[in-house]
């Protein structure tokens, strides 16, 4: 299901010469560096990524990664930049030309999904036929799964709900995405009992919860780009044609950025509702609209569900990352 090694990262070229700065910035910053900083391919790197993000957002806010191959851009406003700024580009081989929209949270880059296109949906709606077939898939998963005195809601009912819509689009074909976000969803409100209580009485709550859920813990974690011209960011200077990783977990936990970065919380008010990917994106809107119907058909089914006995998730890969098993108890335990 996820990446756990980057595979289509270029291979590693030598490292750029040092170039100058410009602070934007009230906390501490350094110069951009060709090397020396912790390599995301390091030992452990993997295993708590988040970790990794903070020391490169305060100590090495651009880096070049040799062992990567790729500048490292860890900071919200820089990889807001990377994302969005002409001056920078998809790599031919990662579905996102230059001038179309960058790959970010469940958008895949295509094209495709352009507002000209006939495939493309109208923004912010989803096909009735479309809608009923994920409402209907959620609820028979949630029922089968109902009866059981643990499930694992990865397994069982993550990776089948995507699948469970046709493709009207090419980019809804591609399900690992949507799995991953969903299995990260779930998880987060698994772990406040008192939240899913609150989802249970205002359902409406949940895109709110979707939305925090991708920036807290993106199914995307690194997205490549490459410049086409020089580029001055808060931590230094691009030189042009450079690959960069854009370090999206590390954005989506900037304290610049975001209050209690580390903290989920469908209540904030500095919320990022980009964080999904652009708005007209087939992707986008139905890896919405499962977690909205998902959850919605969990809580109907289960009222009471909740973690299985000592159970923990566990949030694994490196490219994409999100748990791999969510052991759960249905029902709670019935006396005698």
């Amino acid at each position: 299901m996820q990446a756990d090694t980057p595979g289509d990262i270029p291979a590693p070229t030598p490292s750029p010469e040092r170039r100058g700065t410009r602070s934007q910035s009230t906390r501490p910053r350094r110069a951009a560096r060709a090397g020396g900083g912790p390599s995301l391919l390091a030992p452990g790197a993997a295993h708590d990524p988040y970790r990794l993000y903070r020391v490169l957002r305060e100590e090495y806010p651009l880096c070049y990664d040799a062992p990567l191959g790729a500048w490292l851009v860890s900071r919200y406003d820089d990889v807001a930049t990377a994302l969005s700024d002409p001056r920078f580009a998809g790599f031919p081989h990662d579905g996102a030309p230059r001038g179309g929209p960058a790959p970010l949270g469940l958008c895949h880059g295509n094209f495709r999904c352009l507002p000209s296109d006939p495939y493309a949906v109208a923004p912010g709606t989803v096909p009735g036929h479309l809608a009923e077939r994920v409402e209907r898939t959620a609820y028979v998963l949630a029922r089968r799964i109902a009866t059981r005195p643990q499930a694992d809601l990865v397994e069982e009912f993550c990776r089948w709900l995507p699948t469970g819509a046709p493709a009207d689009a090419p980019c809804t074909r591609r399900t690992a995405l949507r799995e991953t976000a969903l299995a990260s969803f779930l998880a987060n409100l698994l772990d406040d009992p008192d939240l899913m209580a609150v989802m249970r009485i205002e359902p409406a709550l949940a895109g709110r919860a979707w939305t925090e859920s991708l920036r807290r813990d993106p199914p995307v974690q690194i997205v490549l780009r490459r410049t086409v011209a020089e580029v001055t960011l808060s931590g230094g200077t691009l030189p042009a044609r450079a690959p960069v990783a854009c370090l999206i977990g590390s954005a989506g936990r900037d304290p610049e950025r975001f209050a209690a970065p580390d903290v989920f919380d469908p209540f904030r008010r500095d919320q990022d509702r980009s964080t999904p990917g652009p708005a007209g994106c087939p992707a986008v809107m139905l890896g919405r609209l499962e977690a909205e119907q998902g959850l919605r058909a969990l809580l109907d089914a289960m009222p009471a569900l909740r973690w299985a006995e000592g159970f923990r998730p566990v949030a694994t890969g490196l490219l994409t990352r999100g748990p791999r098993s969510l052991l759960v108890r249905p029902q709670s335990l019935r006396p005698g």
